[in-house]
């Protein structure tokens, strides 16, 4: 577990209204994210309070507890929480994804503008997706007279145009709403380099656009968990090396390359190479359809293992039993996402093979911590799976890299006191900087 931070040493701590579909206990995305900042700065002595969703994400079906269709207030980790009812579909579609984050939007935004007016929070902070609620989120800020911060996980707007999730002729309107909406929030941050540029490109001033990447919690998550549990669960003998993808089973991620890459794997084999297991452990809405395209390829490939979901306290041993992981991303996504799982992936110390293209952020990332092939090129990520396999040396070297990069630039306490430092001077402008240490 990782410790406690120090408390807030500042001139005093910031009231923060966090407004966004997904929180914790999700275990996955932008749920977990989310959370996890709330409870840090809960911690460290700010007072925060949630209007979020009822966890349903990546499974997409709501929680045992959270079903009934009401309100619900609840208190984690000291953060003080109200879930609002929306309607959560089965199958994805571009009309069923609409009225699904349109009710979150509907039973949310009423409760978000109350609780701001009379609790008058230093800043609101909401995240994208979903855009539904950027309205009533800018305006309880500017009722309350507090900073309104927009934290973008997801361009949620060109990722469902770029697949195929919105019709095109709804593309100029769709993109004149956004940029209307950016420019309403006093800081707008986003995850990665490329994105931030992206806002900039979209109409945001560069010194109200922030870099806010993820994070991982590296006294949690390191090279050394024990990975027997895992590695018997996936029947992996001694000398059996295990590629592993871990996360949502979804559209943006590609995961259907995996399938291709497997039997591509046990075609380009050569005598003495070691046995590779292909392990996808993770829900989503795509994981039907891949259970039968997994079930159609059977007679060609039977190094493929899926796992559900591991739950928390398996996650360390479960990262740190791969010899590998995996990142297959859809070109159309490049980016438009920073996928979330790569900190985890980095802080186990071990290697990763990504599809993305060379100049994109995930592919700096992956530079020099594992190899970066093509997107939707099974055969190139085969490759690239076999020559680490085959070198130990290598496997060895770019773990270390991928590890050091983690303590350095993804370590939780690391990036979130950025963050907080960042909130601080936004919303206490006369707050000096030494304050915030």
């Amino acid at each position: 577990m990782s410790s406690v931070p120090d408390p807030f040493t500042g001139e005093r701590p910031l009231r923060i209204l966090f407004y966004g579909l997904n929180f914790a206990p999700e275990l996955t995305g932008i749920g977990r994210f989310s959370g996890d900042l709330a409870f840090w700065l809960a911690e460290r002595g700010h007072t925060v309070r949630a209007i979020t969703a009822p966890p349903y994400y990546p499974d997409w079906r709501v929680a045992e507890g959270y079903r009934r269709p009401f309100w619900k207030r609840e208190r984690m980790n000291g953060v003080d929480v109200l879930r609002c009812p929306l309607y959560v579909p089965r199958r994805g579609s571009g009309v069923r994804r609409m009225i699904h984050l349109s009710s979150f939007a509907l039973t949310s935004g009423a409760p978000a503008v109350w609780r701001s007016v009379w609790w008058r929070p230093d800043a609101v902070l909401t995240v994208e997706p979903t855009a539904t609620v950027l309205p009533a989120a800018w305006l309880a800020a500017r009722l309350a007279g507090a900073t309104a911060w927009l934290h973008i996980q997801d361009f949620e707007f060109d990722a469902a145009l770029d697949l195929g999730l919105l019709p095109p002729i709804l593309k100029r309107p769709a993109i004149a709403i956004e940029r209307f909406l950016l420019k309403r929030f006093d800081i707008v941050s986003s995850i990665s380099p490329n994105m931030v540029e992206r806002l900039k490109d979209k109409g945001v001033a560069p010194d109200r656009t922030v870099l806010f990447p993820n994070w991982v919690d590296t006294r949690k998550i390191t090279p050394e968990a024990d990975p027997v549990a895992f590695r018997d669960a996936v029947g992996a003998a001694n000398g059996d090396l295990i590629a592993l993808y871990s996360g949502n089973i979804g559209q943006k991620q590609g995961i259907e390359l995996l399938i291709s890459t497997a039997i591509a794997v046990e075609q380009a084999r050569k005598p003495g190479d070691p046995v590779i297991r292909i392990v996808i452990a993770g829900v989503g809405a795509g994981r039907d359809a891949l259970e039968a395209a997994i079930g159609a390829a059977d007679s060609e490939v039977n190094s493929i293992v899926l796992l559900p979901l591991q739950p928390e306290e398996r996650l360390a041993g479960m990262l740190a039993g791969a010899d590998m992981h995996l990142l297959p991303q859809r070109a159309e996504a490049a980016d438009l996402v920073m996928p979330s799982k790569v900190g985890g992936m980095l802080a186990s110390g071990r290697p990763i093979v990504a599809a993305a293209a060379p100049d994109t952020h995930i592919a700096r990332v992956i530079t020099n911590r594992g190899l970066v092939v093509p997107p939707s090129n099974a055969a190139a990520m085969a490759e690239a799976i076999l020559t680490i396999a085959r070198d130990e040396a290598l496997r060895a070297r770019f773990g270390s890299e991928a590890r050091a990069a983690a303590t350095t630039e993804w370590d939780r306490d690391v990036v979130l006191r950025r963050f907080e430092s960042e909130l601080v001077r936004q919303s206490l402008p006369g707050l000096s900087q030494s304050s915030c240490a």
